[in-house]
């Protein structure tokens, strides 16, 4: 059993690391575009998390850069922060402070 895990982890690290590679201009730009819609809409509802657009900065560097992998790999990173952001505000909003603070 315990094989299996490790074999599933070590298989699961070795995936995360490749599926960048082979990016093409292309799809480092749709990835580009569609982080800057998730924080556009994380930012929609007070959420875009303090470090999301450092992230896009970095992916359209590597853009200019033709590093392709890395453009794609730091704007899904600022995407998916998008995602996180605006779920958070919404499942915050409303809450308030306690009644004793």
């Amino acid at each position: 059993m315990l094989k299996k895990v490790l074999t599933a982890i070590a298989l699961s690290a070795f995936m995360m690391g490749t599926a960048y590679a082979g990016a093409d201009k292309a799809a480092a730009e749709k990835a580009i575009e569609e982080a800057k819609a998730s924080l556009k809409k994380a930012a929609s509802v007070g959420g875009q998390w303090r470090d999301s657009g450092k992230m896009v900065k970095a992916a359209e560097k590597a853009l200019e850069e033709g590093d392709f992998d890395t453009a794609v790999k730091q704007a899904n990173k600022a995407a998916k922060q998008g995602e996180m952001g605006h779920d958070q505000a919404i499942s915050q909003q409303g809450v308030g402070n306690p009644d004793y603070l």
